[in-house]
Formats: C-alpha cells, sequence, structure tokens
C-alpha cells in the first residue's frame, strides 16, 4: 500500500543528491528520512534509491517510481483545479523550488503565509545547495538568482540583487584593500562554486567601459553560500556575495565594500515557470504573491550610509 504522502516524500527525496539535503528540505533529521525510506521500501519489497558516501542515486525501480509520483501529482492537482475552478477557488498542490539559503531566509515564510491565504491549496518547498535534480514535471514556480541558462522557461523578474565584492576590516588590516581588480591575484580569495560557473573568473565593469575579467586561484572554496560568507567574516579572504546575503553585514560594518566604482554582474532575482498559458490559478497568484513581496526587496530597507559597492 502506497499513499500520496509516500508519493510526496519520494518525489522530495528524488529531488536532491543525498538523504542530508532532502532531509533539509523536509525539515528533518537524516534519520527521519532514512527510516522513512527504509519503510517504503520494505512494504515495497524493492530497493528505491541506491545509497554511498558520495551521495544518493535511484534504482531502476525509484527512476519508475518517481515518474509514476510525479504523473499521478499532476493528476490530482489537474483535478483540484478543475473542482476549484468550478467553486471559484484557487485549490490544488503548489511546489516551489529555491535556492537553500534564499529560500531559508525569504521564500518559506511566503510559502507558508500564502498557503494561510488560501485556504484551499497545500504546498511543498523544495531547497538545494545547487542545481536541483528535477524534471520539468516536478515544480510549479522555480526562484532563481543569477544567469537564467534555460532560454525555454519564462522568467518574472522579483527583485534586483547586485553582487559584492567585500572582506573583514580584519582581514583588510592584514592585508590592505585591492585598488583595481588586477590586484586580486595576490590576495586570499573565496570562491562559491554554483550553478556551473567558471568561479575563478571574476568579471567587472567600470561605467561604460570594457569588462574586466580577473583568474583568481581561491585559498578557499565552497558549494554553500553560508560557509563562503563565514569565512569572509573570520577574515579569511575575500569573497563575492549576493547583496541579499551580506548588506546587513556591510551595515554592521563587520564587512567592507571593495573596489569602488567596479561593478561585478548583477545576480537579480526571478521566477520561472514553464508556460505563460493555462498556468494554474494557485501558481498564477503565488506568482502575484512572490511579486508584492519583494516589490521593495527587504535587504534594501535600510540603505548604507557612505558603502562603496562592487
Amino acid at each position: 500500500m502506497i499513499t500520496t504522502d509516500d508519493l510526496r516524500f519520494f518525489l522530495s527525496l528524488a529531488s536532491t543528491s543525498s538523504l542530508a539535503q532532502a532531509a533539509r528540505a523536509l525539515d528533518v533529521t537524516p534519520p527521519a528520512v532514512t527510516q522513512r525510506l527504509n519503510a517504503l521500501e520494505k512494504r515495497l519489497g524493492v530497493r528505491l534509491v541506491n545509497r554511498s558516501g558520495r551521495g544518493t542515486a535511484l534504482t531502476d525501480e525509484g527512476r519508475l517510481l518517481a515518474q509514476r509520483a510525479t504523473q499521478i501529482s499532476n493528476e490530482i492537482n489537474d483535478l483540484a483545479d478543475e473542482l476549484a475552478g468550478r467553486r471559484g477557488m484557487v485549490a490544488g498542490h503548489l511546489r516551489v523550488v529555491a535556492p537553500l539559503g534564499f529560500g531559508q531566509r525569504h521564500i518559506a515564510g511566503l510559502v507558508a503565509q500564502f498557503r494561510q491565504r488560501s485556504a484551499g491549496i497545500t504546498a511543498s518547498l523544495t531547497l538545494s545547495d545547487g542545481p536541483p535534480r528535477l524534471s520539468s514535471d516536478d515544480w510549479d514556480v522555480m526562484v532563481h538568482i543569477g544567469e537564467l541558462r534555460d532560454s525555454t522557461l519564462v522568467a518574472y523578474p522579483l527583485a534586483p540583487n547586485r553582487r559584492i565584492l567585500c572582506a573583514s576590516p580584519a582581514y583588510l588590516a592584514r592585508h590592505g584593500a585591492p585598488a583595481k581588480p588586477e590586484d586580486l591575484r595576490e590576495h586570499d580569495c573565496i570562491a562559491l562554486r554554483e550553478n556551473d560557473e567558471d568561479v575563478t573568473l571574476w568579471r567587472f565593469k567600470k561605467g561604460g567601459g570594457p569588462a574586466v575579467g580577473v583568474r583568481i586561484a581561491p585559498v578557499l572554496s565552497s558549494n554553500t553560500g553560508a560557509a563562503a560568507l563565514q569565512w569572509a567574516l573570520d577574515g579569511q579572504g575575500i569573497v563575492a556575495r549576493s547583496e541579499w546575503d551580506v548588506a546587513d553585514h556591510v551595515r554592521a560594518r563587520r564587512l567592507v565594500p571593495l573596489l569602488a566604482g567596479w561593478a561585478l554582474p548583477p545576480a537579480n532575482v526571478v521566477a520561472l515557470v514553464k508556460s505563460r498559458q493555462d498556468l494554474p490559478a494557485r501558481t498564477a497568484g503565488f506568482l502575484a504573491y512572490l511579486k508584492e513581496a519583494f516589490a521593495a526587496p527587504p535587504w534594501r530597507d535600510k540603505p548604507a550610509r557612505g558603502a562603496a559597492s562592487a
């Protein structure tokens, strides 16, 4: 016997690359995920996920279950939409995907608030350290930051988001501040590995001038923004981070913006959907709710005085 809750659990698990990531997405402990997966496999009599020290991978049976679970989930949502439409209500299951750090700080609360406003819906939020392993049928709205690589998706702008080059006062006291982009080659730099970008090539522009690319040799790198930010706060080096993540630290003088007048490419926040046509009422409603929530970006509520950006 398998339930719709089992299907939703397994779809969340299938969209991540490790049991630890799945636990964070589901807001439970890793042992709880393992226990539930073991119970599901025992009930079905097949192994669904291969576990290793390098992460997880679906078995053939796991891929079949994920495929059929997606189809069943879509059919349930379509039925809920049709029935709700006859009653003039917003209903069904809303599936939202977002980056881990940004999603925890800015999206999780909005998903919960939107569900409270729309009593006819349920919602799930999948958060990921990197690009999620999702098929086009696994989500309704994807919040994305930075360059968009899939041109088939439809993007709705939500908020501006500069990238700021910065370091702690302690680091600058020891090493001084770079005067021009090329000086970064002589500094300790911290790189964030995300979205398959070339993380060792930092590009800058000054006014309308040509772009300047600097190849750095990072002394520290991570796939999570939280680790990169903490290293910078601890005085370990210079980091390029999103404005939404460092604005409070800049205002509090825990981080100092560098290379005044030089700008890194922005990493604006957008909401992605698969098509403009035939959006379910819950999806259209959530898009409108996101636009309203980010009309005044929360990281710009208190503009920094005298702070230069990069």
